[in-house]
């Protein structure tokens, strides 16, 4: 079911002097939160987790000392200078348990002329089963013009999934041609149309 394994240990010490000797150990601190019961603290290997994070959305097998729990990230802290992970929440889900979560948005394809596609909602937030979460939502620009604009409600959603916003007339995507360009495109023509016929 779990994406991605990770092992670890069971936390005993905490507060920045644990934090710190955790980072010169190459470990990172990590919690485990769970609907109405006790957190679970851990310690997961740098490099493994920080590589794990790159994948969004994913479903996460974290074994520490006798346990094993699938989790799926909740919220990452990073060092705001070098924006290495100092500390990871989980939250704790169940087989057949839907979740809504945060997708980023891409747009994809060419619209026509000099148009061009701007993100104005750089995630959407869907309900899905924690064994079927989506890590991007593609919005088609193909041949759309200047002016067009994809919808919330316009948008295609992953197969298995479900909107979990309430503005579905909000822009996701705008196409239109950069300030500029237009006026340039447009002195560019009338130049052609003014110079001499070569003879």
């Amino acid at each position: 079911m779990a994406d991605i394994t990770l092992t670890g240990d069971v936390r005993t010490e905490f507060g920045k002097g644990a934090a710190r000797r955790m980072r010169v150990a190459n470990l990172i601190p990590a919690t485990i939160y769970a609907g109405g019961e006790e957190p679970s603290f851990l310690q997961l290997p740098a490099k493994e987790t920080t590589l794990a994070l790159r994948h969004t959305n994913a479903l996460f097998e974290l074994e520490f000392g006798n346990e094993t729990k699938t989790a799926v990230v909740k919220d990452v802290q990073r060092n705001p200078v070098k924006r290495t992970v100092e500390h990871v929440d989980f939250y704790e889900v169940k087989a057949g348990e839907k979740i809504v979560v945060n997708v980023p948005v891409f747009a994809e394809g060419t619209p026509k002329g000099a148009a061009v596609a701007f993100v104005d909602i750089q995630e959407m937030s869907i309900k899905a089963d924690v064994a079927n979460l989506p890590e991007r939502i593609v919005v088609s620009v193909e041949g759309l013009m200047d002016g067009d604009k994809v919808l919330v409600k316009d948008v295609v959603l992953p197969e298995g999934t479900e909107l979990a916003m309430d503005d579905l007339e909000e822009p996701v995507v705008t196409v239109s041609v950069p300030e500029g360009d237009g006026e340039e495109a447009a002195e560019g023509a009338d130049a052609a149309a003014e110079a001499p016929a070569a003879e």
